[in-house]
């Protein structure tokens, strides 16, 4: 399964959340959300959770929240979507070659995740990537995304450090795992990441997909 129920109770915490949203914004998405692209894509790209307003709202990752708007038109930049964002579902957006992800598919309360919901949550990145036949490159953004994907394919954290910018060789998967810092509002604000850091990463990616 590469995504949750939409009645999902595997975190207690995130499904009352979820009601408590339902009843004040009862034209939400207010589930989990599933992925966006192709399963047949060469790129997948993980992020933390779905924002409030965001993709618990649109029901698409990064969908209508800041992060969005710093991921989409940069990856459309480099060849990686076509069409105009307009931070709706239906928008006709489309990636190219490049998939979208959370580690945790529920919005969380005051947009941080706990142990309990990365690890509740894991089996379905799980899936994700085994249904991802043509799977070589995966751009973590955050350090929950890194850690949670780590565990996932059965490293221990120690083995590859997050580092903006770095670049990890999964030897296992013969993948390779890129580290950006995530596309938030709160670290562009205060100059953690900028657009020409994060634009720097997805250079790197295409051409590294380019020799594969």
């Amino acid at each position: 399964m590469l995504c949750p129920d939409k009645n999902c109770n595997l975190c207690p915490r995130l499904v009352d959340f979820r009601h408590q949203n339902k009843a004040k914004f009862p034209h939400y998405h207010n589930a989990p959300v599933p992925s966006f692209g192709s399963e047949n894509a060469q790129i997948l790209i993980i992020g933390m959770a779905p924002g409030l307003n965001g993709a618990n709202q649109t029901g698409r990752p990064f969908t209508n929240d800041y992060a969005g708007d710093v991921l989409y038109p940069c990856l459309k930049k480099f060849g990686f979507a076509k069409g105009e964002y307009l931070k709706k579902a239906d928008d006709g957006f489309e990636l190219i070659n490049t998939r979208v992800t959370n580690a945790v598919r529920c919005v969380p309360l005051q947009n941080k995740v706990v142990a309990e919901e990365t690890n509740n949550c894991r089996q379905f990145l799980q899936d994700e990537i085994k249904n991802m036949p043509n799977l070589k490159i995966i751009l973590v953004l955050g350090t929950v995304a890194h850690n949670t994907l780590l565990t996932t394919l059965g490293y221990k954290k120690s083995a590859f450090k997050f580092k903006h910018g770095a670049k990890h060789y999964l030897s296992k998967e013969n993948m390779i795992l890129f580290n950006s810092y995530h596309t938030s509002r709160y670290n562009i604000n205060t100059g953690v990441l900028t657009y020409d850091m994060f634009e720097k990463i997805i250079a790197d990616i295409k051409e590294e997909l380019n020799v594969l």
